[in-house]
């Protein structure tokens, strides 16, 4: 039987991956006086969240059937999916039950925005609305303009022009949501491997001459998967010898903003955020 909701008790639930965001929004919402109650799937979410939610269900990734069951029973009805998840493991560590099996077998593809809609799809018609992952925490979304000391150089503009066109190009293909750029030349694409490798190994292509371009996808679905950047992008970039990361204001999340740009502007690496029209080509 569910549990009693207590008339004066607001409940939310939370499916967590990794990361620091699941953190912030369970911490963000016990402020606001909500409930959570989190479903975190196993060797992804971080286990000092079970300190800051109500109660808690480890999962593998695929037991939809006890994902369900667990928000059914506490009376959760709308959740949000906040946390990265490492796409490798899709192919290596997932444990479907029936009816994530019966949901796999509908899509046409493996790509992450279908696998999601899917998914929040099947939780609505259990009752289970999906809220946006930035819904307690729009002070995380990108601010518009130029963060660092450095501002990008005239061959740099160029490059981010170049990149957010064919970042786009990506995105309408659900493939990724990062592009490298050097010199005119396109140095990376994500794919599976994630931000992170993108800019790794579009760096070493760039030898020193690369910027990366990280946006949302055209038609993203904005309650989850939405683009995500922090200090760890940067020591990428570091890393890579990538002088220039430029995002999309208003449609990224942004951690620890105020090291990410101080370590930026330690390594002389240039930050900007740009609204989509201000990057549009004909």
């Amino acid at each position: 039987m569910p549990e009693p909701v207590a008339e004066s008790e607001k409940r939310v639930g939370l499916i967590a991956g990794a990361g620091q965001f699941p953190l912030l929004f369970a911490k963000a919402a016990a402020e606001k006086g909500l409930a959570v109650y989190a479903v975190a799937y196993i060797q992804e979410a971080d286990a000092v969240l079970a300190d800051y939610v109500r109660a808690i269900e480890w999962l593998h990734l695929g037991q939809l059937k006890r994902l369900i069951r667990f928000f059914h029973r506490h009376g959760v009805q709308s959740a949000v999916l906040i946390g990265s998840i490492r796409k490798t493991r899709v192919f290596s560590d997932v444990k479907p039950d029936v009816k994530a099996i019966s949901l796999l077998a509908s899509l046409k593809h493996m790509h992450d925005d279908g696998i999601l809609r899917t998914f929040a799809r099947a939780l609505e018609k259990e009752g289970i609305r999906v809220l946006p992952s930035t819904i307690l925490l729009p002070e995380l979304l990108a601010p518009d303009g130029c963060w660092t000391r450095r501002k990008p150089g005239r061959a740099e503009r160029a490059d981010i022009r170049l990149g957010w066109k064919l970042a786009k190009a990506l995105g309408r293909l659900d493939i990724g949501q990062c592009v490298v750029v050097g010199g005119g030349a396109v140095l990376a694409l994500e794919a599976i491997d994630g931000t992170d490798a993108t800019i790794l190994r579009g760096g070493r292509l760039g030898d020193g001459n690369a910027v990366a371009v990280k946006i949302c996808k055209p038609n993203q679905d904005r309650r989850f998967d939405i683009p995500a950047v922090g200090v760890r992008t940067v020591e990428s970039m570091q890393t890579a010898g990538v002088k220039v990361l430029a995002v999309e204001s208003g449609k990224t999340v942004v951690f620890d903003r105020r090291a990410m740009v101080a370590l930026a502007d330690k390594c002389g690496i240039a930050i900007v955020a740009l609204a989509e029209e201000e990057n549009s080509i004909s």
